[in-house]
């Protein structure tokens, strides 16, 4: 569809007295002739409070401001300049009365004395007698008091669904414009209204003048919301990104498709993949990974530095389960954003990690200091904004979501940025949470459902971030991305960013306005914090706890713990040899699952990070620090062989250990034990996708065992090789290469039994289906009996080992076979006979 361009259309010197009137503002003239702002409501549904409501009253629903000698008086806030009279009431000018007092003359027997009331002190705090600071003199003619009641209930405004096609190439290759570099921001009134931005800049003048405690502590009184901040969580951060979660149906945490159906499954093997850029220390991704534990893997890239990410301080969630990448350079890296260099590789790593995917969704929320240049934010984080955007769409897979903090969105630059998510995504949202303080520019654009073919968006964005880059140091910059005429073509978007500017910047202001207010009066307080608190955190399902570290716990203690007092002494017992004695235990074939050895079997207790254990057994009976680089997340027990890997030939060989699973108990607290042999092992590859550190190649691997059905053992025997090992004196080697291309010496194999007595599974003719069969009752069924799976503790102890010794024959070119041992062909003959019933 055509893009329509209408350059007249939503004019703002046309428009502007009707959007005002929309958002419940008016304007009034004073007495220099000159057009003032008087803001009468928040938003467009707000209940004003008026002038007449007597104090009881309005004390119920907000603190009263007294009786201030200014126009924040709650009597002549509205009607501009008063009497200077007005701040005493009826009382006691009728006491003056009886002494005597005539107005126009002054007190005494004789009319000698002064004839103007003492005015009241306007002292603030500390400060000495007599200073007035500008901002505090009434030259702010607003009302702050008729704010809508705080709470916890938010509404989502969704920008309507962009009906025209994306952008390609050749449209967009005229679109960049340069210019000379702005650094002012009252004159950007195509998207707000002049009076709303010089209002909001005249009120931002106050806090130059004011200490920077005493704003904190005003602003922490006047913030319904303020006794939210971080909960048990690393930050505030963190609770933001609950807030937004909730509010937009947990698409984050549990995103969806255009039509509601979950992007994964929940009986799915499959993580959730998530991005965290420019967000150090790492608030967002700890709410994530503690809603999700160890079902999602995020990937992170932040600017190194004393911002950098603080996953050691992620007491709410496994940071195992985070992985920092910092562009070029990897681990390396500086994370810098605005570094081409640095987002290419992002992405390519993220693509490596997610079979060539994407994310489900990428969280960016930065920011810096711009103290002393608060007014142009926007500008000066222009490039940025634009990074973090381009960033999102390079790695963020097809149906995916964003979000994005940003702040003012007045300059048509910004605006044009928003443009190209609008036409990206199938919906787009400007959304400030309550948890973010109202008196800040602070807001997000929150993009849902990544449209196919958005690869040509991203490459202009990529190349205008390198012309910004070659710009840096002169006195040009790029002030458009999409011309000014085709955001305006767009009614409905152009709509959109003009009634969010606006609705956010007049609630901004009521908040900015009440500050001063709350300096002025250190008796004003908002009443209902600690309500509205446990009100959000309620409704966001977030535990109303205090934020405390990780209690420490010794191995034994935590063994204990997560078995529900198992004797540990069940890590001594050892399989039953797999011989010509005991063959007959694997006739009925199906019931039993196999798996190559590399090694002697052992239990790992991870209490998070490094500090993971091993049993040694009944000779020591301790529990020993594994001297691995690994890390893993707290509350997990495994039962893994430490397996020496090899990887080429001759001189070139390396070796490394990897972590090899054989079944697992605890996963990050998340017991597993009960659970079907098959389940366990598709959890825990789940969760070794979720741990592994692709960027850390100094850190030792971590895989699953290969499982292998009984009746395909022969399978095995085709991946077995002879092989050259380094230290065997250059005689070949019997080894099994895994999917990994990396192989290591067979010690046998593990034939591990998932079904329970009396349950046994057999193969129906018939119906060339499988089926379950009870010896006991006789009776047969198509559909798993719950009470026919295996637990842990069946499968442990009923474990057969097969040790491929010497004398055993696995390959052709090995010649030395002992026929008193059990022999390939012999197990392979036997289950080719009981396969078939």
């Amino acid at each position: 569809m055509k893009r329509r361009t209408d350059p007249e259309y939503g004019s703002p010197q046309k428009r502007q007295k009707k959007r005002i009137e929309e958002l419940g503002l008016t304007l009034s003239s004073t007495s220099d002739d000159e057009t003032q702002l008087n803001i009468n409501h928040a938003t467009q549904d707000s209940s004003t409070t008026s002038s007449s409501e007597s104090d009881s009253e309005n004390s119920g629903r907000r603190p009263s401001l007294g009786t201030f000698s200014n126009n924040f008086s709650a009597d002549s806030l509205v009607e501009g300049t008063s009497s200077r009279y007005s701040m005493y009431n009826s009382v006691s000018q009728k006491l003056m009365a009886k002494m005597g007092f005539r107005e126009g003359e002054g007190l005494g027997k004789y009319g000698q004395g002064r004839q103007e009331i003492v005015e009241a002190s306007q002292q603030k705090g500390r400060r000495g007698l007599g200073l007035i600071l500008k901002g505090f003199d009434g030259e702010m003619n607003i009302n702050w008091q008729d704010e809508p009641e705080a709470s916890a209930y938010e509404q989502v405004d969704w920008c309507p669904e962009c009906t025209t096609e994306i952008p390609d190439a050749e449209e967009m290759k005229d679109w960049m414009t340069i210019g000379k570099k702005k650094l002012v921001i009252d004159d950007e009134t195509e998207f707000c209204g002049q009076e709303l931005i010089h209002s909001m800049l005249q009120c931002k003048t106050v806090f130059d003048v004011l200490d920077g405690e005493e704003m904190r502590r005003a602003r922490t009184r006047s913030n319904p919301y303020e006794m939210i901040r971080g909960a048990f969580f690393l930050n505030r951060a963190a609770m933001k990104m609950a807030n937004i979660d909730y509010v937009f149906d947990h698409m984050f945490t549990n995103p969806k498709d255009s039509r509601g159906k979950p992007l994964i499954k929940e009986s799915s093997a499959e993580l959730l993949y998530f991005a965290d850029v420019c967000a150090g220390p790492g608030g967002f991704s700890e709410y994530i990974l503690w809603r999700k534990k160890w079902h999602a893997k995020g990937f992170g890239m932040t600017l190194k530095g004393p911002n950098d990410f603080k996953l050691e301080d992620f007491y709410a969630a496994s940071s195992e389960l985070f992985e920092p990448y910092y562009g070029e350079g990897g681990v390396e890296g500086d994370g810098d954003i605005t570094r081409p260099e640095n987002i290419s590789a992002f992405q390519q790593f993220v693509l490596d990690n997610t079979d060539q995917k994407g994310v489900h969704f990428l969280m960016a929320d930065g920011g810096f200091s711009v103290e002393g240049q608060e007014n142009i934010q926007e500008i000066l984080s222009k490039q940025l904004t634009l990074c973090q955007f381009l960033t999102g769409l390079s790695v963020i897979r097809t149906g995916g979501h964003f979000l994005c903090k940003t702040f003012d969105l007045f300059t048509p630059f910004s605006i044009g940025l928003v443009y190209l998510l609008y036409c990206c995504f199938e919906r787009v949202s400007i959304f400030k949470p309550v948890t973010s303080r109202p008196a800040n520019s602070e807001r997000y654009v929150i993009c849902r459902g990544l449209k196919a073919g958005i690869e040509e968006v991203r490459d202009y964005l990529f190349t205008v971030n390198m012309k910004m880059n070659q710009l840096r140091n002169s006195d040009q910059d790029v002030n458009l991305v999409v011309p000014l005429e085709v955001i305006r073509g767009d009614h409905d978007f152009y709509d959109y960013m003009i009634r969010s500017n606006e609705r956010f910047c007049a609630v901004q202001i009521k908040a900015l306005a009440k500050i001063p207010a709350f300096v002025q009066d250190t008796t004003l307080n908002e009443p209902r914090q600690a309500d509205i608190r446990k009100e959000c955190l309620r409704l966001w399902g977030i535990p109303d706890q205090a934020r405390i570290a990780p209690s420490s716990s010794d191995p034994l203690s935590k063994f204990y713990e997560l078995t529900q007092g198992t004797n540990v002494e069940i890590f001594s017992y050892k399989s039953t040899p797999l011989n010509s004695k005991t063959l007959h235990k694997i006739r009925p074939v199906l019931d039993y699952r196999c798996m190559v050895s590399g090694n002697e079997q052992k239990f790992l207790l991870s209490l998070g990070k490094s500090q993971i254990y091993t049993w040694l057994g009944r000779q020591s009976d301790r529990w020993t620090k594994l001297e691995l680089k690994i890390e893993l997340p707290r509350d997990t027990l495994l039962c893994v062989e430490i397996v020496p890997e090899l990887k080429g030939e001759g001189k070139a060989q390396r070796k490394i250990h990897a972590i090899h699973i054989l079944d697992a108990l605890v996963l990050n607290g998340s017991d597993v034990k009960e659970q079907h042999f098959n389940q366990r092992i598709q959890l825990a590859e789940k969760f070794v996708k979720a741990v592994s550190k692709p960027s850390r190649p100094d850190m030792s691997p971590i895989r699953v065992k290969e499982v292998y059905r009984l009746e395909d053992m022969e399978k095995i025997f085709l991946r077995l090789e002879m092989k050259v090992i380094k230290s065997s004196g250059g005689i070949p080697r019997l080894s099994y290469t895994g999917r990994d291309d990396r192989h290591f010496v067979p010690f046998g194999l593990y034939i591990v039994r998932t079904v329970s007595d009396p349950w046994t599974m057999a193969f129906s003719k018939t119906s060339n289906k499988k089926f379950f069969y009870n010896k006991a009752t006789k009776k047969s069924t198509y559909d798993l009996p719950p009470e026919s799976v295996a637990p842990f503790h069946i499968c442990y102890f009923g474990r057969l080992f097969w040790e491929w010794d010497d004398g055993i024959k696995m390959h052709d070119s090995q010649k030395k076979e002992d026929s008193e041992k059990l022999s390939k062909e012999t197990v392979l003959s036997f289950i080719r006979r009981h396969f078939i019933l």
